[in-house]
């Protein structure tokens, strides 16, 4: 019990205005910091999904080289339904250097050699991106 003469400080049983609003301050800063990181996983994580289905798509034009689209040299585009663009261009296959002996091996086989490009692309112009996928591919003469 306090008497008349008792000067002492009363007790503080709770925070003070300036203790809250740090807090706050703090909390928010860090809130903020966490949003950033989940928004730049989420993006990594739509842009791989996005070169994978390019990468797919890829590979399933280019199984269909051969089969269903013809080996002849020229080039064919389209576009899926989920907006990725692709032209495939087939050129006849020309050495990159002058050691390789593939043209040689060919001609010993009855081969004839492709090399075939292929672009794909998509999202908005400003935005878009690309991937191009090449492979050399051959071809018996006698099944052309």
């Amino acid at each position: 019990m306090r008497g008349p003469t008792d000067f002492s400080r009363p007790s503080q049983d709770g925070f003070t205005l300036l203790e809250v609003m740090l807090a706050f301050v703090i909390f928010a800063l860090s809130f903020a910091v966490v949003l950033e990181i989940i928004g730049g996983a989420t993006r990594s994580s739509v842009r791989a999904k996005e070169y994978t289905e390019a990468a797919l798509l890829g590979q399933s034009l280019m199984d269909l080289v051969g089969s269903e689209i013809p080996f002849a040299e020229g080039s064919l585009s389209g576009e899926t339904p989920g907006g990725y663009r692709w032209e495939l261009v087939i050129t006849s296959y020309q050495p990159q250097f002058e050691e390789d002996r593939t043209l040689e091996l060919a001609e010993l086989t009855g081969t004839i050699v492709y090399w075939i490009d292929l672009d794909i692309d998509w999202g908005e112009p400003r935005k878009s991106r690309q991937v191009r996928f090449s492979t050399v591919r051959g071809a018996l003469e006698s099944s052309l």
